[in-house]
């Protein structure tokens, strides 16, 4: 695990001794920050549009997000991508042939991004979370055509936020239904019907089609928030001046890293708050935390209930160390008791920063759009060489090969949006053995054995 170590030192500033408090690598992440918001503030009529690298001109994909950048930059919008090549070049192709405004957020890649040569107004960022900040802030819509595990990401973020009433109900529009409708009924059967992590309402809010015209048909009826919901850039930067919510992110970040200073071997389970001790899935979590910690790896979760709980209650009663890491939202009733040490956080996204830091592992139990959500970031951060490669293991076979088949046929051989080997980035498994057999061999040790399969 020495490479994994070195890589986590690159991103997070992390030293051997698990020493994360690295002062310049924290100014750097404030200065994305401030100037990520200042950026967003001059665009108050935005559209930010979604999709795969990996799209190439000929695709009927993209000649849709050319024809959407155009009709959006005709009605007065603002298009906003990532910047890079593919769906977010065409969607700024469209919108510099419309004559409006065509914006990329672009990200500092070792291979693949590059900025596209249709945009006109741009900001770089080197960390992947604060990029994803900005293209995930408030919009008066987001459009999503077929993507790979970054787009996804970027879904289940936004649709996060929303549950999370971190920003207005929007609507997501997703172009593609032959792409899309094998997520949304994932999504249904197995997150609001088996699990109960999601209800029905919370998918009210997706908006499947199957031409641009419909997706412009819903973005006309849409208003710019009366309200400044807690993402706003308003919030953040405005008339010029900085805003006070940027130094608390400072100040969280700084003690998110002092936090976890002294963390050198620990595993982060993530999963469902919606189950309770009769789950066998909460079962299972117990019974990983109980295994952790004879095996002294300190369990981080999320501090809530549910999946989180049972992690940190067996980790807890059986003398290890038990860590929860959680947000203000999560303070009605819903923080476990069974925590050795905690920290609470008002951002969700410096939280996710702080569970992803340290970890030598990542378990994964059933979920809803937070833990969706925490799979594919960290799948695309490993993907796009932001991060070493280390275990992630999907718990519950009956929950997660559905996903696993979408992916297979949709994302990789429909619209190679992944490669082959992206697949092989994460397992999934039935027993608590099989998890504490990946967490031991490592990544390296696991590449090996699915490279002579």
């Amino acid at each position: 695990m020495a490479d994994a170590q070195q890589k986590f030192q690159h991103t997070f500033g992390g030293s051997d001794d698990g020493d994360y408090r690295d002062t310049w690598r924290i100014f750097k992440i404030m200065s994305e920050f401030v100037s990520g918001y200042q950026f967003l503030s001059n665009f108050t009529k935005a559209v930010t549009v979604f999709g795969s690298a990996r799209t190439d001109e000929q695709s009927s994909h993209y000649k849709d997000a050319v024809k959407l950048g155009r009709m959006l930059s005709m009605a007065g919008y603002s298009t906003i991508t990532g910047g890079g090549p593919g769906i977010m070049e065409a969607a700024n192709k469209g919108a510099c042939e419309g004559d409006g405004d065509s914006v990329g957020l672009n990200i500092q890649l070792p291979f693949e991004q590059r900025i596209n040569p249709y945009v006109r107004k741009s900001i770089g960022f080197n960390y992947f979370f604060t990029r994803k900040v900005m293209l995930c802030a408030p919009a008066q819509a987001y459009i999503f055509f077929p993507g790979g595990f970054g787009t996804l990401d970027e879904f289940f973020e936004v649709l996060d936020n929303v549950e999370l009433n971190l920003i207005d109900r929007m609507p997501v529009i997703l172009i593609g239904r032959d792409y899309w409708q094998p997520l949304y009924e994932f999504l249904c059967t197995n997150a609001v019907e088996k699990i109960h992590s999601l209800e029905k309402r919370d998918l009210k809010l997706i908006k499947i089609v199957n031409s641009v015209e419909e997706a412009f048909d819903i973005i006309k009826k849409t208003k710019k928030p009366k309200t400044c919901s807690v993402l706003s850039s308003e919030n953040f930067y405005c008339n010029q001046k900085i805003n006070w919510r940027i130094f608390r992110i400072m100040a969280e970040i700084v003690e998110g890293f002092e936090f976890l200073t002294g963390t050198t071997k620990d595993v982060t389970i993530l999963g469902t708050k919606s189950i309770g001790p009769q789950s066998p899935y909460y079962k299972a979590a117990y019974d990983l935390g109980k295994r952790l910690a004879k095996d002294k790896y300190t369990v981080v979760t999320g501090g809530g209930s549910g999946i989180m709980e049972a992690a940190n209650k067996g980790a807890m009663l059986n003398g290890g160390e038990s860590v929860g890491l959680y947000t203000h939202s999560s303070d009605q009733g819903h923080v476990n008791q069974y925590m050795t040490k905690s920290k609470r956080f008002d951002f969700s996204y410096t939280r996710k920063l702080i569970l992803t830091a340290p970890s030598k592992a990542f378990v994964l139990f059933p979920g809803g759009y937070g833990t969706m959500d925490q799979v594919f970031e960290v799948l695309t951060l490993i993907q796009t060489g932001k991060m070493e490669d280390v275990p992630i293991v999907l718990y519950g076979k009956e929950f997660w090969k559905p996903l696993l088949e979408y992916l297979q046929h949709n994302t990789f051989e429909k619209h190679h949006a992944i490669k082959s080997y992206d697949l092989k980035l994460f397992d999934i498994v039935d027993s608590v053995d099989e998890v504490m057999k990946y967490i031991k061999r490592g990544s390296d040790s696991r590449k090996s054995i699915k490279n002579k399969k």
